[in-house]
């Protein structure tokens, strides 16, 4: 529902436009029209991301949804930039606009992308992925507000450059969140700590397990939005191993109440490993 109304404004606004002569409304058919394509690729993520694991990807396509935050949040970008040197442009060279379509066409558009937000925004907070969809259709709903701004200054006090300055404006307000979702992204495929878990924390919980006396080579990632892993080498006293399945059932329930980590694999040592043997041994 969100993709077909955004792409019929897309069409609309854009249109609309070329018509009356407004940066602001093009600017936003522009970045509507990435929305649309964010959109599809976040459909389409998300349906890859049910995909079940293979002997070849044994952690299915969760990542999917990643890529293509990332790939959204690359595009508002590009299109921001591409924004800005628009409306360099027409304060340089001011164009005669239409100011009564433009605030016409700028409230319908304000209505329909608040509807394309309500729709996303409870799912917006468990998934990176539709959270970049989310802050295309926000950024569109600014962008409205904008157009909506402008054609009132120009219709009452004939501020044609009002035009280009709220475009600029509004593209510094979707740089920042698309600089976010960027980073966000990019720190998951990096494998970093998941911004809420501190390693120190994780690592002295553990250690306060009955039965473990050391742990090291911890790692704590991010397979995909709200699904974390950790694997770590737990030091135990010498003992039948099938002691240590109540030291790792208390573990295991620990971090996920804990830290909501549901993903775990230990290995399981009565003497600390080699060094050399833990590739990526923490400095802690």
């Amino acid at each position: 529902m969100a993709i077909a109304v955004t792409a019929v404004f897309t069409v609309i606004e854009f249109v609309g436009g070329l018509v009356s002569q407004s940066l602001a409304l093009i600017s936003d058919a522009g970045h509507m029209l990435t929305d649309t394509l964010a959109l599809v690729l976040t459909l389409g993520a998300v349906r890859l991301a049910l995909l079940p694991a293979t002997d070849v990807r044994t952690f299915g396509y969760k990542r999917a949804e990643i890529l293509a935050a990332l790939g959204n949040g690359i595009l508002l970008v590009v299109i921001t930039v591409l924004i800005f040197y628009e409306a360099v442009t027409r304060i340089v060279h001011p164009e005669n606009i239409d100011s009564s379509l433009m605030l016409v066409i700028g409230l319908a558009g304000l209505g329909a992308n608040a509807w394309g937000a309500y729709i996303l925004h409870d799912r917006a907070a468990s998934s990176l992925n539709i959270k970049g969809a989310f802050l295309h259709i926000l950024g569109d709903f600014l962008a409205s507000l904008g157009v909506i701004a402008a054609a009132l200054l120009i219709m009452f006090f004939g501020l044609r450059i009002a035009d280009p300055i709220l475009s600029i404006l509004i593209g510094i307000i979707i740089l920042y969140s698309s600089f976010k979702l960027v980073m966000q992204s990019t720190s998951i495929l990096l494998e970093a700590v998941p911004s809420h878990i501190r390693l120190d924390s994780v690592r002295r919980s553990l250690r306060e397990v009955k039965g473990v006396t050391d742990v090291h080579d911890l790692h704590v990632w991010t397979l995909s939005s709200g699904l974390y892993a950790l694997s770590a080498h737990l030091v135990v006293p010498d003992q039948m191993v099938s002691n240590c399945a109540g030291v790792l059932a208390e573990s295991q329930d620990m971090l996920k109440e804990r830290f909501g980590i549901s993903h775990t694999t230990f290995q399981i040592e009565c003497q600390s490993c080699a060094e050399q043997s833990c590739v990526f041994q923490s400095t802690r």
